[in-house]
C-alpha cells in the first residue's frame, strides 16, 4: 500500500496543477481527457481481475500481474511529468502526451490494485485481524500520503524547483519532474520487494477457474454490488475532487502558496493516521458495518467547513475535520468489500475476488466522469479555463470544487447505505471470517444447516 500509493498520489494530486494551471492546458479539454482516462479506467478493471482469477502459475495469481503493473507505473509516471519542450509548445501535442501517458498509469494502477486489493481476504481471512491489517496498511497509505501529496508542493516548488509565482522562475515545472523520478522509484520498489515476499494460498490454484460471463452476470446481480459499489463510487469521487483539486483551492481560495498547500495536506493525512486507531477500536467494538453507517455522515458533514475558511488557520481546523471522518470510511471500506467477497465465495463455491473487486471498481474508478464533470463546470459557471484564464472568481469556483461538489456526493452515499446490511458478521463470533474460520486459532466453526434449510 505504501509503494502504490507514492506515484499514484503524485499523479492524482498534482496532475491537473501541473497540466492547466502550469503548462495551460485548457481546463476543458483536460476534463475532456480525463472523461476519456475515468470511462477505460473502468472498463479495464473487470478485465485484469478475470485474467488475475484465472491465472494459474507456480508464483501464484497475483504475483506476476503485480511486477509487470509497477514496470509500466515506473515508466508511465515518470513520463506524464517528464514532457519534453516541444511537446510543451504545441497545444495538440501536449493533450497527446498527457491522453498517452494518464491513460498507461491509470491502467497500471488497475492492473496493480486488482491483484493487490485481492490479497486482503485471502490472506486474513478472520474480521478482527482482518480490521488490524487494514488498518496497517490504511496508515501505511497515508505514510506515503504524507509524501507523495502533502509534501509534493513544498518538494516541487521551494526544493527541487522553484516557486509558480517566484521572480526568476523560468520553468516550474521541473521540480514536478525531479519528483516524479523520485518517487516512482521509490514506490516500485517498495512494491517488488513485498510481491516477493507475500505468500499467497496454494489452494485457490486448484479451484475451478472462474467463467467470465457467468461470473459477471452474478456480480451484476448481486444487490450489494448496486448498493455498496455505488457507495463507495460517491466516497470515491469525492477524494478524487479533493487529490485534484486541492493545490489549486490554496492558491485561488486561500491565496497561499506551496508551503500552504504541504501544511493544509498533511495536518490532515496526519490527522486521519490519528483517528485511524480510534476507527480500528470502534470496527472490533460494533463491527464494520455499524461502523462504517456512521463514518459516511461525519465524512459528508466535514467537507462543509473548507467554503467558509478565509486563511489558512481556518483550513487547518477544517482539514481536521476532513480527517475524522476520511480516516472512518478507510478504516472500513475494505471490510466491507471483504465481507461481499466472503459472502459470494460462500454461495458460488469459488474465490474470484479479482474479478468482483474490479467490478466493484467499474462504478467507483467512474469518478474520472464526476471530476471531469466538476472541472468542466468551473469552465461554464466561473470561467476557469487555466493559470493563464482563470476566470473572474477563481476563488469561489474552487471553493465549490472543494467542499460542495464532495458534500452532495457523501450525502447521497451516506443515504444509500442506510438502505444495506452487509453479510457475514456474527455478533456470537467476532472473529469468525472466511468459511467460517477464527482468527484465533484457524479453527473451523461448524455451521449448522440441515433442517435450518441454510
Amino acid at each position: 500500500m505504501f509503494g502504490t500509493s507514492i506515484p499514484i498520489n503524485l499523479i492524482k494530486g498534482s496532475m491537473l496543477f501541473f497540466y492547466v494551471d502550469l503548462l495551460g492546458m485548457d481546463a476543458a479539454v483536460f476534463a475532456g481527457v480525463y472523461a476519456v482516462y475515468g470511462i477505460i479506467d473502468a472498463i479495464d478493471n473487470p478485465v485484469f481481475g478475470y485474467l488475475s482469477d484465472r491465472t494459474r502459475t507456480r508464483w501464484g495469481r497475483r504475483k506476476p500481474y503485480l511486477v509487470v503493473g509497477s514496470a509500466v507505473l515506473l515508466l508511465a509516471s515518470i513520463a506524464l511529468f517528464a514532457v519534453p519542450g516541444g511537446v510543451a509548445s504545441s497545444a495538440t501535442a501536449l493533450v497527446v502526451w498527457f491522453a498517452i501517458f494518464a491513460v498507461l498509469a491509470e491502467m497500471a494502477d488497475s492492473l496493480i490494485n486488482a491483484n493487490y486489493g485481492a490479497l486482503l481476504p485471502e490472506l486474513f481471512p478472520a474480521e478482527r485481524v482482518r480490521a488490524s491489517a487494514n488498518a496497517i496498511r490504511q496508515g501505511c497509505q497515508l505514510l506515503a500520503m504524507i509524501l507523495a501529496l502533502g509534501l509534493t508542493p513544498v518538494l516541487a516548488q521551494n526544493v527541487l524547483g522553484c516557486p509558480v509565482d517566484a521572480a526568476g522562475c523560468a520553468d516550474p515545472t521541473v521540480g514536478y519532474t525531479r519528483l516524479a523520478v523520485i518517487f516512482a522509484v521509490l514506490g516500485v520498489a517498495v512494491i517488488l520487494y513485498m510481491t516477493f515476499g507475500v505468500h499467497e494460498d496454494p489452494q485457490a490454484s486448484h479451484e475451478e477457474r472462474p467463467p467470465f460471463l457467468a461470473s459477471i452476470r452474478q456480480i451484476l446481480t448481486n444487490r450489494y454490488f448496486w448498493t455498496i459499489g455505488v457507495v463507495n463510487a460517491c466516497y470515491g469521487s469525492a477524494m478524487a475532487l479533493v487529490l485534484n483539486g486541492l493545490q489549486l483551492y490554496v492558491r485561488y481560495s486561500l491565496g497561499g502558496g506551496g508551503l500552504d498547500a504541504t501544511i493544509l495536506q498533511v495536518v490532515v493525512v496526519v490527522g486521519a493516521i490519528g483517528m485511524l486507531a480510534v476507527w480500528a477500536r470502534l470496527v472490533r467494538r460494533w463491527g464494520a458495518e455499524r461502523t462504517w453507517k456512521r463514518a459516511l455522515p461525519i465524512a459528508a458533514v466535514a467537507f462543509a467547513p473548507l467554503f467558509f475558511v478565509q486563511d489558512l488557520l481556518g483550513a487547518v481546523i477544517a482539514g481536521l475535520c476532513v480527517a475524522v471522518g476520511y480516516s472512518g470510511v478507510l478504516a472500513t471500506n475494505d471490510l466491507i468489500m471483504a465481507r461481499v467477497l466472503d459472502d459470494d465465495a460462500t454461495r458460488h463455491g469459488v474465490h474470484r475476488e479479482g474479478i468482483f473487486l474490479s467490478a466493484f471498481g467499474v462504478l467507483g474508478r467512474l469518478n474520472g466522469l464526476v471530476v471531469a464533470a466538476a472541472l468542466a463546470s468551473l469552465t461554464l459557471f466561473f470561467g476557469y479555463r487555466s493559470g493563464a484564464t482563470p476566470g473572474p472568481n477563481p476563488d469561489l469556483a474552487f471553493r465549490f470544487y472543494l467542499s460542495v461538489y464532495p458534500v452532495i456526493l457523501l450525502v447521497i452515499g451516506t443515504v444509500i447505505s442506510r438502505f444495506v446490511h452487509v453479510p457475514g458478521w456474527d455478533p456470537r463470533n467476532p472473529d469468525a471470517g472466511r468459511d467460517g474460520r477464527t482468527g484465533a486459532a484457524g479453527e473451523r466453526v461448524e455451521v449448522l444447516r440441515g433442517d435450518l434449510g441454510d
